[in-house]
């Protein structure tokens, strides 16, 4: 979900409680904070040798033992809109953190609301090739740059 359609929710339903669904169906516990709304640019070279840059708008989200805490949807829309210079200009797609174990990172797919609430559903995130014809193997034989002889890929060591 961009950026753009994540307030465009927040906007649509300001007085309704959030919630945010896992990927598995559960939900992170309503007393939840946001810790830092950020945006996070990652600039790297593909297996292809290509350099790309992706931004994201990012939510860190935190539980405490806090459990009165409730954060509505117009009040997280108002501290997004506070710090829109941090965001940029352009529509990047919406992140978030959460810790469960490790740091799990997240897309956020999709919203909808019910019985008062803004649910916004999680997808975890996943890997991928970016240079599938430089990197898939030639069916004819030829070496793939992830198994051979081109240089400009990038190889781990």
């Amino acid at each position: 979900m961009k950026l753009s359609t994540f307030k465009a929710a927040l906007a649509r339903n300001p007085d309704q409680n959030l919630a945010i669904q896992l990927p598995c169906g559960d939900r992170i516990p309503a007393h939840f904070h946001i810790t830092e709304v950020g945006r996070t640019e990652k600039r790297f070279v593909d297996c292809g040798g290509k350099t790309r840059t992706l931004a994201s708008a990012s939510l860190q989200i935190w539980v405490a033992d806090d459990t009165d805490h409730r954060l509505s949807a117009g009040k997280l829309a108002a501290i997004i809109e506070s710090n829109t210079r941090i965001l940029g200009d352009d529509d990047p797609e919406m992140q978030v953190e959460l810790q469960e174990g490790t740091i799990g990172l997240f897309t956020v797919a999709g919203s909808a609301s019910a019985d008062g609430t803004l649910v916004f559903t999680l997808a975890n995130k996943h890997t991928a090739c970016l240079a599938l014809e430089v990197c898939v193997p030639d069916p004819r034989g030829e070496e793939s740059c992830c198994g051979g002889e081109r240089l400009d890929c990038v190889r781990s060591t």
